[in-house]
């Protein structure tokens, strides 16, 4: 991951942190369900965009630029087809 998306992704991961923290000072003041549900919609929102920034750099670096070295230190050697169900198992997972 460059330097320009790793601080971006730790940006988001902060904010996450931030809502869910947030959850729960709300659930520890007995706040309204309703406004505890709205921030619980927030904070899922930030987590599947932070999801999404993560894949699409994982595309782009690991997957189409496999071989090239611009994959993350710890991707291992794979062929097309075990990356190709690498994709598959992340995404399911991702989209559950």
């Amino acid at each position: 991951m460059n330097a320009k998306v790793h601080k971006q992704v730790k940006a988001r991961v902060n904010r996450v942190a931030g809502q869910i923290a947030a959850i729960q000072r709300m659930v520890e003041g007995d706040r309204y369900c309703v406004d505890i549900l709205t921030q619980i919609a927030a904070a899922r929102s930030a987590l599947d965009a932070l999801g999404v920034e993560l894949l699409t750099n994982h595309l782009e670096s690991c997957v189409l630029g496999h071989g090239t070295g611009t994959e993350h230190q710890c991707a291992k050697p794979m062929t097309r087809q075990q990356l190709l169900a690498e994709v598959q198992t992340t995404l399911s997972r991702f989209l559950k």
